[in-house]
């Protein structure tokens, strides 16, 4: 698979993100329930809410097995995934551009910059 490929495959747009949402807040979830909650929240017809799940299942994050929908990656999972691809697309793959960028003028207190320094201890100790 090439690069890009991979990128797009775990780019959502914001419609997506919502309807992804409902899975991973409800599953397992019939595909007639998530049909249900879909007309709820965005008015879709039944066909609509098929053609966007079948879309997310052929990106490989979600599943439809005997009508009911599982998500083969958790929203931990995919979050990381992105912020991994964030920070290799926007600050070359550096993590102290991304923090020095996000902090900015940002000033943080003692418990956060404690949690901080263990994530870091932690990744060096090989946990």
């Amino acid at each position: 698979m090439k690069r890009g490929k991979v990128v797009n495959r775990y780019k959502l747009a914001e419609t997506e993100s919502k309807f992804a949402q409902i899975i991973w807040d409800n599953e397992p979830i019939s595909s007639g329930e998530l049909v249900r909650k879909c007309e709820e929240k965005f008015n879709w017809k039944k066909s609509t809410t098929y053609t966007v799940l079948k879309k997310l299942c052929q990106r490989g994050i979600f599943k439809n097995e005997d009508a009911i929908v599982t998500s083969v990656i958790t929203r931990e999972q995919f979050d990381c995934i992105k912020s991994k691809e964030f920070v290799k697309e926007s600050f070359s793959g550096s993590l102290p551009k991304f923090l020095a960028a996000f902090m900015g003028e940002k000033k943080i207190d003692k418990e956060e910059a404690k949690r901080l320094k263990d994530i870091i201890d932690k990744y060096i100790e090989g946990e």
